[in-house]
């Protein structure tokens, strides 16, 4: 836990500047690829993401651990060569696990968040899910365990495999020549991240493109086809903690709704989409029909409304950092208290971008919620010993987060009213 969190400590920040260098890059070249409201979405998806991972609120069914001790056949030193195995092995595993993410219902709520973006930048890449809560990935790390792969080369190999993936969300590199062959490369993500019917459900290769050559996934861009991204039911909001348990929710409404007992059941196991005929008929969910006219979703928000959603993106960075290089200082339970704020904060704002008339409400909780522990405990989980002088400055900020959520939600409604 603290490892990782120390490791977030640099990740994120330099995450942070990527997609900032994207933007300006985009501006420059003018083909701007990040929109702002999209971007702080993605980051604080992202933000969700690993603050769930940091404070481990998954349960593994099978860990690699149990895999290795069991059918660990062979004893070997971590030298290169067994990394370099690692390294592949994570991949083989990862390449099945996002295949049978976009193959069945069950599965596809632990990746919606990933797709949901309109857009194809670097900021969508961290579009990461807070809703696996049940992994089964080690489940296809069996052949590295059976070779005698030690736990601790895929500990560290894990997360290095994870951030590789970041640098082809970007519609800035074009074809890389030889390296189409091996790798996954930008031009490949993009027909993976697009809903063109020509591309749907292609190229799920996570660092090697030969798995989808090999298993009959893949699927070359073509020029005459220009990808549309997204997802064919669009999630429509800005809030990432919704988007993560939207498809959940329809499969719960689904499977109550329908009649046919066979299919409440047989609803979570069926391919990506499926519903039964009943509810489908009664109950129709908008989908995109043709991808190249549509109207993508951009609530309009005034400038001071980006500004202040940006900025409390920023407050929630320089808070999270504080929470990953303090975890045993605040220590168990203040972190998962901590946690409960960093939850609350996303969903509020991203409830304002929605422009969604409510959202006041959201943020006098969080606002509540985060006084309770300042009231109680006479700081905010050790921030004013860290840095004298801290509590008066936070305390200032949720009293300007209040009031202009306030103001902006009340502002919106009084502009609806009037056109």
């Amino acid at each position: 836990m603290e490892t990782y969190g120390k490791i977030l400590l640099i990740a994120m920040p330099a995450f942070f500047v990527l997609v900032l260098f994207e933007k300006f890059w985009g501006i420059w070249k003018h083909k701007d690829t990040v929109p702002l409201t999209d971007m702080i979405s993605s980051l604080s998806s992202g933000m969700t993401n690993v603050t769930k991972d940091v404070l481990g609120l998954s349960v593994v069914v099978i860990s690699y651990d149990w895999l290795y001790s069991k059918f660990g056949f062979f004893q070997i030193e971590a030298t290169w060569i067994v990394y370099v195995i690692a390294f592949f092995a994570l991949d083989f595993a990862g390449y099945w696990t996002h295949r049978i993410a976009h193959e069945y219902n069950i599965f596809w709520n632990n990746h919606i968040i990933h797709h949901s973006s309109e857009e194809f930048n670097l900021a969508c890449a961290l579009r990461q899910s807070i809703s696996s809560i049940v992994k089964i990935f080690a489940v296809f790390l069996i052949p590295a365990a059976i070779l005698g792969v030690p736990p601790e080369v895929i500990a560290i190999v894990a997360p290095l495999h994870l951030f590789a993936q970041f640098w082809y969300h970007t519609q800035h590199i074009g074809r890389m020549g030889l390296l189409e062959k091996i790798i996954v490369t930008p031009s490949h993500h993009r027909v993976h991240h697009a809903i063109n019917p020509e591309y749907l459900d292609k190229n799920y290769g996570q660092i090697f493109i030969f798995w989808d050559k090999w298993f009959g996934t893949y699927q070359e861009e073509k020029e005459e086809i220009p990808a549309v991204y997204g997802v064919t039911r669009p999630v429509q909001t800005w809030n990432p903690i919704k988007i993560n348990f939207m498809h959940l929710w329809l499969l719960i409404k689904d499977a109550w709704r329908t009649k046919n007992w066979s299919d409440k059941l047989k609803i979570w196991f069926m391919p990506l989409g499926w519903r039964p005929a009943d509810v489908a008929e009664k109950y129709p969910v908008n989908k995109i029909k043709d991808v190249y006219h549509f109207e993508k979703y951009n609530p309009q928000l005034t400038k001071g409304m980006l500004v202040w959603s940006f900025t409390q993106l920023i407050v929630m960075l320089l808070l999270l950092s504080y929470l990953f290089g303090n975890l045993a200082a605040i220590g168990s339970p203040g972190i998962f208290y901590y946690g409960g704020f960093v939850f609350l904060t996303v969903f509020a704002y991203t409830e304002l971008m929605d422009r969604n008339p409510n959202a006041w409400a959201w943020e006098l909780l969080k606002v509540a919620y985060a006084m309770y522990f300042v009231v109680t405990t006479g700081d905010w989980f050790e921030l004013n010993k860290f840095l004298p002088g801290s509590l008066y400055i936070f305390v200032g900020y949720l009293a300007l987060s209040a009031a202009f959520s306030i103001w902006f939600s009340f502002r919106k409604e009084k502009m609806q009213l009037a056109s």
